[in-house]
């Protein structure tokens, strides 16, 4: 009975698991997914403000993902 009170706190330490990854929020850019809905691809620019990303859309057009979002969406904004 000792060894069984000895023994079993060590083997539930053992299962524990580690936690250490931060959950994944879900939640998707929706002017990324629009884009990409379009058939365009998403391309990074660095620009002297930073990164920022186009889409080129499969007629050859570029244009900033968010500026495509706001004219096709005029009433969400």
């Amino acid at each position: 009975m000792k060894r069984l009170c000895l023994f079993l706190p060590l083997a539930l330490v053992g299962c524990a698991s580690d936690h250490s990854e931060p959950p994944a929020t879900g939640l998707a850019n929706p002017a990324a997914v629009w884009c990409l809905e379009q058939g365009g691809t998403r391309v990074p620019v660095q620009s002297p403000q930073g990164v920022r990303t186009e889409c080129r859309l499969s007629d050859g057009q570029t244009i900033d993902e968010w500026e495509l979002w706001r004219r096709d969406h005029p009433s969400t904004h």
